[in-house]
């Protein structure tokens, strides 16, 4: 029997965790500040997400709009102090002035993670190679997903490209996980189950009147039946 494809679904908050849990998602992405594209949330909201559901839960790690890492050192106490609060997966990535990947930062907060699971997230489709981004960090400890739209540009521009990844599994730097986002729709989702993706995150498909309002579990619930009937 095949594996079932995962579906995670960026929270804000509570409500939309609950709401994601609801309609069939396996794991969360918890962000704030999606006007900059997902920042690091606040210690209060993970606990409340935490408390109001028991599904995986992938923090991010981003204080500032863009890819730099900015001050790294806030990054590492931020780090801690989720760590403390019970927080046990992670989102992060950092590039430096060049597009090529910020390994001295990335390092550092990895090494406060203790081994904790984490994601690359799409700051690989802003790289200037993404061959070289992936086996520069693949012998990093918890590292065991890409969050990518294989383009800057979105799912559309970006098809070949994740698919052409998605058959380099097992080769050096390609042993994560593939987890196909940004600017995904639902007539994406064949073609990629088709070419071997089976990991699937959604933020503004999960809520249908926009960033403005709560995850929506009768969408959530929608992208679950096409992933489990595709």
């Amino acid at each position: 029997m095949s594996e079932r494809a995962l579906l995670e679904v960026i929270a804000l908050d509570a409500e939309d965790a609950i709401a994601a849990r609801a309609g069939g998602a396996d794991r969360l992405e918890l962000v704030t500040e999606m006007a900059a594209d997902g920042l690091t949330p606040p210690v209060a909201a993970f606990n409340a997400v935490r408390a109001a559901v028991d599904l995986p839960l992938r923090v991010m790690l981003r204080l500032t709009d863009g890819f730099a890492a900015g001050a790294v050192d806030r990054l590492v106490a931020t780090a801690r102090e989720l760590r403390e609060a019970g927080a046990g997966e992670f989102v992060l990535g950092f590039l430096d002035a060049d597009g090529g990947v910020d390994l001295a930062a990335v390092e550092r907060v990895v090494a406060e993670l203790d081994g904790c699971r984490w994601t690359f997230h799409r700051a690989i489709d802003h790289s200037a190679d993404r061959d070289a981004l992936r086996k520069q960090l693949a012998d990093l400890p918890g590292l065991d997903t890409y969050l990518s739209a294989g383009s800057a540009a979105g799912v559309d521009d970006g098809l070949a490209t994740l698919l052409a990844e998605a058959g380099r599994g097992g080769e050096p730097g390609y042993a994560q996980r593939l987890l196909v986002g940004g600017g995904l729709r639902l007539d994406h989702v064949p073609g990629l189950l088709a070419g071997g993706v089976n990991a699937f995150h959604i933020g503004g498909a999960a809520r249908p009147g926009g960033w403005g309002e709560p995850v929506s579990a009768g969408a959530v619930g929608e992208w679950r039946r096409a992933l489990d009937e595709g």
